[in-house]
């Protein structure tokens, strides 16, 4: 086999090249066998062949159960007790078939199966059911017959391939201001026209796949091909994608195949009365951080599996891409967990997952066969090379991966370091540092930096000072402080990002508080899962200034196109903690020291008239207004240099333009 680019790229991989190409061809062997030559598209379809079928003259269910004797259906038609009349047919391989006349079953009737093993039984939910509702009273999930009497017809294209893209996650539910859980339809009228304003270009939507605990914010998957009943109805979902795409919005799942909640009687654990039909059997089968089961990536079935269920939710719901979560712990057997990826070795040991690693390179390049626009992203914290490498040249065909490390650094930098300590040059090089052959997503904060028992970046810097002063009649220090970092801290995290920026639902304008879901320890309140928006809205509130800074550095970032090249630094001064650096035809200046403003900073740039773009201490802002943005700067020779000098006031950053620049 010819050296792969990853290798060619990156010297420091050649002693494992043996192992990369093993992986390499492992990947192709498993695909010959999949698919006998014919596109991945092709053999990606077990949601049209198993679950339930209404062909126009019957109704067909078919399920996939090795283990089972027999399976019966029962539901609401047969008052939920088992007979002959309702029995499957064992038709080979492993599947079971029931074929009704179209009248036995209606249009929101429950159902579930029986399934019959040599030693129990057990009642199950369809594998590829589309249609999961909760009992209020008893709680118990049941699945339900879904054929409304008018699909949903399709209005808007989807948005062309984003190149850049600019993130905007968010979770349906605590989308509502109230005491409760929110909806689709909601999300579309309310939050959608929000995001577009904000100039984000994608949306990735959490929690989208059934679960049993809403307090699992999703990551607890109980029906893969169900969307959350809790949000409304299947069309509803189909008409908030619509809706943002109609905006130029892409819209993103985040999709959970790294692992599947044990629950037996919601889920896939034990369904057909064994432990190993999805999933490994012994502790191999269970997470043992996560509390759920760890599906068999070497089981032909399971890929089968999940694979159409990337396609399932693309081609139903016209979902633009993925965000695949757990990456790490999907490729490794130790999940990764508590481990520090510190060499290139641990990369490749034998703790590595390579069936998961095939899976993970087959699911990309059935996405993108099917759409050669969508966008595929990996939640990977180790750092696995080629995770965000094309297939082609020996990786494993992610589109972009999270650029996880940004976030710790911030929360490591607000947790342990006063602000006179703060360090310009590691600031710079945490940032900075990502492989020049892979495509990264910074963030300063997600979800996972508001769940209780973490802080938001606004938690940490305005404390308890974010309910009682943040109005914008009363002068706090405070709040000044808080308001001013918080800015710097998204504007370095957008300036620097590899090529793309991730924000959290509410961040934009700094959300009070912490994520916490309704569950036994704080009374089932949905007082933490929820999105206040009327600070945002509310003129006497700082939180607005945060909102319009949020917005005005995307509309530069898209507009200017700074991610075209990589960001290089002019002044990385530590002492004076002023950070300077080009990126593209923008220059971006940051003044971190907490005390000390400079009149007439002086370093060297092109020559050439500069013009503000951007202040952070401008009063549209929240800032003191202490710059006059309408004047320009300009280069002065100074010892054959060409000196620029600005006034940087403590506290502030800003971009400018030189102005003849393309």
């Amino acid at each position: 086999m010819k050296t792969p680019a990853l290798i060619a790229n990156d010297a420091g991989l050649k002693p494992y090249e043996n192992t990369i190409c093993r992986r390499i061809e492992k990947a192709r062997q498993a695909e010959q066998r999949l698919t006998d030559g014919k596109p991945l598209s092709e053999i990606a379809n077990t949601y049209l062949y198993y679950g339930l079928h209404h062909t126009g003259s019957a109704w067909v269910l078919r399920e996939w159960a090795p283990n089972a004797q027999y399976i019966y259906l029962i539901g609401d038609f047969n008052s939920w007790k088992p007979d002959s009349r309702w029995g499957f047919q064992n038709i080979g391989g492993g599947s079971w078939e029931l074929i009704l006349p179209p009248e036995l079953l209606r249009h929101g009737d429950l159902y579930k199966l029986l399934v019959v093993w040599e030693s129990g039984s057990g009642e199950r939910i369809p594998s590829h059911c589309r249609r999961v509702v909760q009992d209020e009273k008893t709680h118990i999930f049941s699945a339900q017959v879904w054929r409304p009497q008018q699909p949903y017809r399709w209005k808007n294209a989807p948005p062309k391939r984003v190149k850049n893209p600019f993130i905007y996650e968010a979770h349906v539910g605590m989308a509502t201001e109230e005491y409760r859980i929110g909806a689709y339809a909601e999300f579309t009228a309310n939050v959608l026209p929000r995001i577009a304003k904000l100039g984000y270009n994608v949306l990735q939507l959490m929690a989208i796949q059934e679960h049993p605990y809403y307090g699992s914010f999703g990551y607890q998957v109980s029906s893969f091909y169900a969307p959350s009943f809790r949000f409304g109805a299947p069309e509803e979902l189909k008409a908030l994608v619509d809706e943002a795409h109609g905006l130029g919005i892409a819209v993103i799942m985040d999709i959970v195949h790294s692992h599947a909640v044990k629950n037996d009687n919601e889920g896939l654990s034990h369904f057909d009365g064994t432990e190993y039909q999805y999933f490994h059997a012994g502790p191999r089968g269970q997470h043992p951080v996560w509390d759920s089961r760890c599906f068999d990536y070497g089981k032909p079935e399971v890929v089968c599996f999940l694979l159409s269920n990337c396609k399932y939710w693309m081609e139903e719901f016209h979902f633009d891409g993925f965000r695949f979560d757990g990456v790490t712990s999907m490729m490794y057997l130790n999940h990764g967990v508590g481990i520090d990826f510190v060499s290139y070795g641990m990369y490749y040991d034998r703790q590595a997952d390579e069936d998961a690693i095939t899976y993970l390179t087959l699911a990309n390049k059935l996405v993108h066969e099917l759409n050669p626009a969508a966008l595929s992203i990996a939640e990977d914290v180790s750092g696995m090379p080629g995770l965000a490498t094309p297939i082609k040249d020996g990786g494993m065909g992610f589109d972009f991966r999270m650029s996880m490390g940004v976030a710790d650094f911030w929360v490591k930098t607000l947790k342990t370091k006063k602000d006179e300590q703060w360090h310009v040059g590691d600031m710079f090089y945490e940032l900075t540092n990502k492989r020049a052959d892979e495509k990264t997503i910074s963030y300063a904060e997600c979800h996972d930096q508001a769940m209780v028992g973490d802080k938001t970046i606004a938690f940490w810097l305005l404390d308890k000072e974010m309910y009682t002063g943040m109005s914008v009649l009363e002068p706090n220090l405070l709040v000044d402080r808080g308001v001013a970092l918080h800015k710097l801290i998204r504007f370095a995290t957008v300036a620097t990002a590899g090529d793309g920026y991730l924000s959290f639902m509410g961040n934009e304008f700094g959300h009070p508080e912490w994520i916490d879901f309704p569950r036994e320890g704080n009374g089932w309140s949905y007082h933490y899962a929820r999105r206040q928006w009327r600070l945002a809205d509310d003129p006497n509130l700082r939180y607005r200034f945060l909102l319009a800074w949020d917005k005005a550095m995307v509309s530069l970032a898209k507009k200017e196109k700074i991610y075209r090249e990589r960001p290089f630094a002019i002044v990385q001064n530590s002492g004076d903690q002023v950070l300077i650096f080009k990126r593209g035809s923008v220059l971006f200046a940051f003044n971190f020291n907490p005390v000390k403003s400079f009149t007439g900073y002086g370093f060297e740039v092109e020559p050439g008239e500069y013009k503000i773009m951007l202040c952070s201490d401008s009063q549209a802002f929240g800032g003191f207004g202490r710059i006059d943005e309408k004047i320009s700067c300009l280069t002065t020779a100074e010892n054959e240099k060409n000196i620029l000098r600005l006034y940087l006031p403590s506290r502030t950053a800003m971009a400018l333009r030189k102005l003849d620049e393309k």
